[in-house]
């Protein structure tokens, strides 16, 4: 039986009208489809009590602490309060953080001091990062190495980028994890990078409700279909599902330390 973790997933954003599916009958599509485990991740800091809420309910559902990039109307924590929530002992990572000029525009020095944040509080918690990043890569992994992240690691979540910038995420402790972007049929550079990346480096993930992956584009995306992602990337690299699914899970739970299987 093939075991997979969706390493990023947003399931207090998941259309349940548009899935036809309550949350227990998308937890049980993913378990059909292989998929045990999730790591249901942080935007703000005003929806963080409905989505700990909503991850406390399950036992194989976890999740993180943090602020979107692209966040700006909320509030934006300290150091202190981000530390003191990833106290919580079903929060394993911080995040997401990162940085977004796709999105945002003008002088962003407020995102970049709040990915410096997030660093920081993932060095003191022992917790690992979760990163966006979006046209900012080369910034994102200049500050990642000057705030010394390699300590404590992380993962590109929706990589994105080039073979150079998987390398020096690499080089930081960091994994590259794919979503459907990968099965879509323009995504041609990210489709090598895909088939370079070491195994032992590699997280596979939906980012559901979003970047649906092939079969199902144009469709409300869900936890169950990082099953496709996994297929598409095994394929990809002329490997054995039951690998790519056996490595990737491995990954997960060696980064996740505070995860239990």
């Amino acid at each position: 039986m093939i075991q997979l973790v969706d390493s990023h997933c947003h399931l207090d954003r998941l259309d349940h009208e548009k899935l036809g599916l309550d949350i227990d009958q998308v937890y049980a599509q993913a378990r059909q489809l292989g998929v045990n485990h999730m790591l249901c991740v942080s935007i703000n800091m005003e929806q963080w009590p409905n989505m700990m809420a909503l991850v406390e309910k399950s036992e194989h559902v976890y999740a993180s602490v943090g602020v979107h990039p692209t966040e700006q109307e909320g509030h934006d924590p300290s150091v202190d309060e981000l530390i003191q929530l990833a106290a919580h002992p079903k929060v394993v990572a911080i995040g997401e953080t990162g940085l977004d000029y796709f999105h945002c525009k003008d002088d962003l020095e407020w995102q970049r001091d709040r990915l410096r944040r997030h660093i920081a509080a993932a060095k003191a918690t022992g917790k690992p990062l979760i990163v966006h990043s979006r046209d900012a890569q080369p910034d994102t992994l200049n500050i990642l190495e000057e705030e010394g992240a390699a300590t404590v690691g992380g993962v590109m979540h929706c990589f994105v980028d080039d073979w150079e910038s998987a390398q020096r995420a690499i080089a930081l402790n960091f994994y590259i994890s794919f979503s459907g972007i990968v099965t879509f049929k323009s995504a041609t550079e990210l489709k090598e990078v895909a088939q370079k990346v070491p195994l032992e480096w590699m997280l596979v993930e939906t980012d559901s409700p979003y970047l649906t992956p092939m079969p199902h584009r144009g469709k409300s995306n869900q936890p169950g279909y990082t099953r496709h992602v996994a297929e598409y990337i095994a394929e990809l690299r002329g490997e054995p599902l039951e690998r790519v699914a056996q490595v990737t899970t491995e990954n997960f739970f060696r980064l996740f330390k505070h995860t239990v299987k």
